[in-house]
């Protein structure tokens, strides 16, 4: 099933805000309809494709297999205007109000559906040889510009959904090799079957890959427990348009620098994952999820930093500020359903495990949460979290549809960072749309907890303002990027580069570090036919 082409995963899903919540935002955020409603599928202006003819079959050549018969690789190369559609950009608010206006002038010329390590191989370099750009396409779910040129070019979207299978499991070492085209939910079933869980679940779970995860750095839900997905990846093979990669032999090596660590985070740039193998560990027999109320976002981040460096570690860990425990954000089905949240701060602590480990550390925990001046608010609101966990997307959608602006950023930092971030990045958004008349609502929760340090997720609520509303975001988006690297933080800590933060990446690593990372690219793809201009400025 693919997703919803203006919107978010299943449209079944899709639920209209309450009229209560639609006055809330017309009275406090000064919210309107929208004058102009989305444009359906089949009025979309598609260009026709400037797919050459020797090119096309140069593609097609590629996508042949042993089972497609002599030419059969000709159905995995579509030009279709829906396929085309279903493949431009990604979810970013800015992606979705463009889509919605009928905007395709980032469609892919073709969409390939390539069912091999050897095929994507072929594929590249035809598309080398034929000056195609390639943009790798998973679950489609990036917000920040990944899937497209960052600047204008004939392009092909390479979808890997046909790669999703569950190559090997090793029980002993317990490890597992997977396709990059399998969808999370699938693989989960797939280790399920042994016994075994990944234990990655972000917000994207129901629609994103394991090529995704590993292309992005990605961080799940339960990364406080599992790790994020970086930690999880024990190898790795690469196509690229100069051959093969392939990365990792033992679980740690002193070799050398680590290659898994080039690819992981290289968003396409440098090549196609087509295999990763991945730390897996047994199904928990047990999984609880709890509330807690702190006083203050403060309180409660002093006492997540101490369940992060002495333990006992929940396997989730996650607190909201007031103003989203206000609003309700942290248990998103909920939202005007009339039922108050608790004043103050709401955290989510979650443990997994056998029933001997949950208890024991849940008993550890909740000591230390109490002692830093939390209060249980039982299951309740563990369940509300876990039961909703992946709605905030389609409510995303509903705000939109509503009139409203609606998007999220993300950061991370060192603990003692962390006030000074908070409040610098608050400060640029709030400053920022309400000197241009759309005073906003800014919530943030931490959703990702380390000894050293922890991630500050924002999301922000406002009227879309007058003319161009992917323009007025842009500036409140830089001016929170600015306000992220004068405070020391890091430009995006799960969500990844693309475009959207690819000028404020290279500024973060420096010039040294970006021109080391070019050399890689032009050994890797000379051509610089790989996702030109995601993850580094295009030559």
């Amino acid at each position: 099933m693919d997703m919803l082409w203006s919107g978010w995963g299943d449209p079944a899903r899709a639920r209209p805000l309450p009229d209560a919540v639609i006055g809330l935002l017309r009275d406090m955020l000064g919210v309107a309809p929208s004058p102009n409603a989305p444009v359906a599928l089949g009025e979309v202006d598609v260009p026709e494709t400037r797919l050459e003819p020797l090119a096309r079959r140069a593609l097609t050549a590629a996508l042949d297999g042993p089972d497609e018969g002599a030419g059969g690789g000709g159905e995995h190369v579509r030009t279709d205007p829906e396929t085309r559609i279903r493949h431009t950009r990604g979810k970013s608010t800015p992606d979705l109000l463009r889509i919605r206006g009928g905007d395709v002038t980032d469609v892919p010329e073709a969409v390939l559906y390539p069912a091999s390590h050897d095929q994507v191989l072929a594929v590249l370099r035809a598309c080398a040889e034929h000056g195609l750009a390639v943009v790798p396409f998973g679950g489609g779910t990036s917000v920040v510009g990944g899937l497209v040129p960052g600047r204008p070019r004939p392009f092909v979207a390479l979808d890997l959904r046909r790669m999703d299978r569950l190559l090997a499991l090793d029980p002993v070492s317990r490890t597992a090799t997977l396709q990059p085209g399998l969808r999370a939910p699938r693989a989960e079933e797939l280790l399920a079957e042994h016994g075994f869980t990944l234990g990655h679940l972000p917000q994207s779970y129901e629609w994103a890959t394991l090529g995704g995860f590993a292309a992005t750095r990605s961080s799940g839900q339960a990364s406080a427990g599992y790790g994020r997905f970086d930690e999880m990846v024990l190898a790795l093979t690469l196509a690229t348009p100069e051959g093969t990669l392939d990365t990792g032999r033992a679980p740690r090596s002193a070799a050398g620098p680590d290659l898994r660590q080039l690819v992981l985070g290289s968003e396409g740039a440098f090549g196609v994952i087509t295999s990763v193998t991945v730390r897996i560990r047994p199904v928990p027999r047990t999984r609880v999820h709890e509330g807690w109320r702190f006083d203050s976002f403060a309180q409660g981040t002093a006492a997540l930093r101490r369940l992060a460096q002495d333990g006992p570690r929940p396997t989730v860990l996650r607190l909201s500020d007031e103003t989203e425990t206000l609003i309700g954000l942290a248990q998103p089905e909920a939202i005007g359903s009339g039922t108050a949240p608790p004043a103050g701060c709401t955290a989510v602590v979650g443990h997994e495990g056998t029933e001997e480990e949950t208890a024991y550390r849940r008993r550890g925990a909740a000591a230390v949460l109490r002692a830093c001046g939390g209060t249980p608010l039982g299951e309740e609101p563990g369940r509300n979290w876990a039961h909703g966990r992946f709605s905030a997307p389609y409510l995303r959608d509903s705000l939109l549809d509503a009139g409203a602006l609606a998007e999220t950023l993300e950061t991370a930092t060192f603990w003692s960072r962390v006030p000074e971030l908070y409040t610098a990045v608050r400060d640029a958004l709030t400053t920022t749309l309400t000197r241009a008349g759309t005073p906003p609502l800014v919530m943030c929760h931490i959703s990702h907890v380390y000894e050293n340090g922890a991630s500050l997720y924002f999301t922000v609520v406002s009227a879309q303002g007058d003319g161009d509303p992917v323009a007025h975001w842009t500036r409140a988006k830089h001016a929170a990027n600015e306000a992220i690297l004068a405070a020391g933080g890091t430009i995006t800590h799960h969500h990844a580069v693309g475009t959207d933060h690819r000028d404020w990446y290279v500024r973060e690593i420096g010039p040294l570090g970006t021109d080391a990372l070019r050399a890689v690219k032009r050994r890797l793809d000379p051509a610089g036919i790989l996702s030109p201009g995601v993850l580094l400025p295009a030559d």
